[in-house]
Formats: structure tokens, sequence, C-alpha cells
């Protein structure tokens, strides 16, 4: 463990060192399903998340179009920034892409863009990109888990952005296989760049995606510079104004680098099964198991009582009123009462079912008798697990469940098979079923690949017409 004034260069040793062939081959297996998983979340936000014209379109006015990276699901190329900010931005659009319990944190959204984006630059290989990622996820990770997510989300950050910036400049610099010294030099930049305001919250903005696809980009435009000798400032997460001190009211700070290189953070992410706030999705398997066991109809339900730990209740159960009646799709994904609604009504929580429920009449009076507390059996599991226990009041008694470990959590992780159908259903209405077959094949086996450009490729049909150009 590095000293609490060596920090910065302890992290950027390690990210330079990070080397597939030292990898254990359950760290590698995992990066490949986390990057099928946000492959096709990225292609279906292409064509179905709100930011998405918006952003392209602000791309190409830039002068950022034309250049030779690839935005997943798009026909047309873009300069690597552009490449980074969209697929990052994207990758976070659905609020589907993976997490991190103990860390508060979304890992892929602004590390795969970042290392997608310098692979191309560089024409390196699978396994190149995926030591890159791994070294991503492990610095992303633990500085988030120094941070102490709760007390950086009372200064009113998203630490996915924030520490995204150094986990996407770690992967990129792998990539371009910077010395230490220059690693410090991008992490010195990212102290200038990590950015990600709370904010959206109390008006449905789009913030949230933005900031991680920014963080991707940022991160990518530190090691890029770092590469060319732009000298960034030393000691940037450790020193007197740096990242553990600006950021936060009291760091752990020795968490930062606790085991590292020994035990994988990596192997502690989730995917999700819901397209919303992980917070909420022990409650909703909750909700989904006590209908299906008891057949429980949303008619006969008089109250539903949703226990979360504190942080959880902040995100999802607060102002109650407003996560009562939510006012657009940002807002439901937020909004326990909603995602309740919802499971209860349907027997599921799919991304479409936002269309589908946020205007519905019956959906939002079942809202109204969904209620969140602070629970004690939550609150213990926290932060290792987002628990959630469900009590339902109905004209034949009150029903119970808690819910320790969410599917798609590292103890309760998505098969392949199930991790494929998800890719399946979110790509399938843009790409053919045999380009899919290739594209999940080709990821699944990403290790095999000399060259990254070649599977991304893969990602987008011939059929489809760019979304910029009508």
């Amino acid at each position: 463990m590095a000293g609490k004034n060596a920090i910065t260069a302890e992290l950027a040793r390690f990210a330079v060192g990070v080397d597939y062939r030292n990898l254990p081959r359950e760290v590698t297996e995992r990066v490949k399903a986390l990057v099928l998983d946000l492959t096709g979340i990225i292609i279906r936000a292409r064509f179905d998340a709100d930011p998405a014209p918006a952003l392209m379109t602000t791309v190409q006015r830039l002068g950022l179009g034309g250049g030779n990276c690839t935005v997943l699901g798009e026909p047309a190329r873009f300069a690597p920034p552009a490449a980074a900010l969209i697929n990052g931005a994207l990758a976070h659009s659905l609020d589907f892409d993976d997490t991190h319990a103990p860390g508060s944190i979304h890992p892929s959204a602004p590390i795969v863009p970042a290392a997608f984006a310098a692979a191309e630059m560089t024409g390196a290989s699978g396994k190149d990109v995926i030591a890159a990622i791994v070294a991503g996820y492990e610095i992303q990770i633990r500085l988030s888990l120094a941070l102490v997510p709760s007390r950086h989300y009372a200064r009113g950050f998203h630490p996915t952005a924030t520490c995204g910036a150094f986990g996407a400049a770690a992967a990129a610099g792998r990539i371009f296989g910077l010395s230490a010294h220059r690693m410090e030099s991008a992490f010195g930049l990212c102290g200038s760049m990590a950015a990600g305001s709370l904010q959206f919250l109390d008006d449905g903005a789009w913030n949230k995606p933005f900031h991680t696809g920014y963080a991707a980009m940022n991160g990518l435009i530190a090691a890029t510079a770092a590469a060319e000798a732009y000298r960034g400032a030393a000691r940037s997460i450790e020193g007197r104004a740096g990242f553990l001190h600006a950021y936060t009211s009291e760091a752990v700070v020795e968490n930062a680098t606790a085991a590292l290189g020994e035990k994988f953070e990596t192997m502690s992410i989730a995917v999700k099964p819901y397209p919303s706030c992980r917070y909420g999705h022990a409650g909703i398997d909750a909700i989904l198991a006590l209908r299906a066991g008891h057949g429980i109809d949303p008619a006969e339900v008089a109250s539903v009582e949703v226990g979360l730990s504190r942080t959880g209740l902040e995100i999802i159960g607060k102002p109650a009123a407003a996560k009562q009646w939510p006012r657009n799709i940002v807002d439901g994904q937020f909004s326990m009462p909603f995602v309740g609604a919802v499971a209860l009504r349907e027997g599921r929580m799919s991304w479409d079912d936002y269309r589908h429920h946020l205007d519905d009449p019956e959906t939002l009076a079942l809202c109204r008798r969904i209620h969140t507390i602070a629970d004690p059996a939550a609150q213990a599991e926290y932060p290792a697990n987002m628990s959630a226990i469900v009590r339902i009041d109905t004209n034949r008694g009150r029903f119970e469940q808690l819910v320790v470990t969410p599917k798609g959590e590292p103890g309760n992780f998505m098969s392949d098979i199930e991790l494929i159908d998800k890719f399946d259903l979110l790509a399938g209405p843009y790409l053919e079923r045999e380009r899919r077959n290739a594209l999940s094949s080709a990821v699944l086996s990403l290790d095999s690949a000399e060259r990254l450009a070649e599977l991304l490729a893969l990602t987008h049909s011939s059929t489809v017409t760019s979304i910029h150009a009508g």
C-alpha cells in the first residue's frame, strides 16, 4: 500500500504495469462479459436515447466528425475525443449499464469508450484493450471508495464521472504505453477535469449521461497530452488541493491503493437486468418475487412499503411527492415508486416500459401507493449490497420479501446466455441476427482480436441510416 503522500505515483505505476498475461482468467472473462453488456446498451441508445440526436449533431457542428474512430451502431466516423464522448454518453443514457455497489458507480461507461478510442488511434489488440480496461476499472473504483460515496454525494458530485476521468486516463494511457511518470501527468490533468454535478436530479436533465461521456473524453485527452510530454500537476490525488481533499469531506485515503494488484475490484462489478438506478433493483426483484409467488394483482394492492439504505432512500425515494409523480424517463429511472409500479403491473421492468407507463393514469395512481423508508435490514447490508425489503399490503394480508443481493450482482451474476439475451433485446431492432451473433461472439472472444477496429466494424449495419444524416 502506498503512503498517504504517494498515492498518485502508486496508481500510475500500477496502471502502466497491467499486463494481460498476468491477469487471472476470471478477470479477463469478466471484462469480456462487461464489454458485451455495454455494447448492446450503446447500440440501443444510439437510436433510442433522447440525448443522442442532439449530441451527434453537436459534435458535427464542432467539426469532430470525419475522423477514424467508431461510435457503436453508427456508420459515420468521428475524431477520437468525439467517439469517446458519444460512446460514453450513450453508454449511460439508458441507465442500464454496470455498477459497483461499494463504490456506488458505473464503471464501464467512462472506461470502455476511452479504451476503444485509444485502441483505434493505435491499432491495439483485444488483449491490450482488456488490460487497459482493467487498469481503468481498478483505479476508478478505488478512488470512489477512497472518497466515500455518501460523502462525495453530499457535496453534489457523481462519482462515476469524477472518478471516471482518472479511470479513463488510466485505460487510454495503458494503451498508449505511457511511462509511470507520464501517467502521473495524465492524472494531474484529470485533477482539473473531474466533474459531474448531481443537479440533474432536480429536473431530469441530460447531464448524467453527458458527464460520463465527458469523463471518457477528458481521460482520453489527458492521456494523449501526457503522451506528448504535456506536464500535469504532481500529487493530483493526495495533494493539498488534490482530488481526495477537494471532492469529499473526509477521505479514507488507504482505500485508494488497498490490495492494489492483489484483489481485483473488477470482479465486484455488477450488470443490470433493469434499466433504472441500481438502488431500486433489489426492490424490483422483491416485488416480482412477491407478485409471482402470491399471485398479487395490482388492483388488490392497498399500499407498498420499500425499505432501503439511507443513501438509496435519498436517491430514489426523496422527495416523496416527486418520486410518486415522475415527469420523464430520468425521473422514472430514479423513482422507486415508478419502477415498483411498473413491476407490479407488468411482471417486468424493461426499457420500453418508460414510454408506455410514464403517462399511464393507472401506473401513476399505483405510484402514489408505493412509499419508501430507511430500513435497518437494508442499511445493515450497505454499502456491500444495495438491498431492499418490500412489504405489500393487500385485502388478503401483508406479504414481505427481503432481497439482499440483487440479480446481476457478483454473487448473483448473469450468465453468458442471459447477457446475450439482453444484448439481443437491445440490439435486435437495429442489427440483423447474423451480425448480432457475429458481434456477440467476437466480443466474448475479444482477447483473440488482433485489432479492435475489426470488431467495432460489426457494431453497425449497412441498412441503418446515420442518425445525423436524416
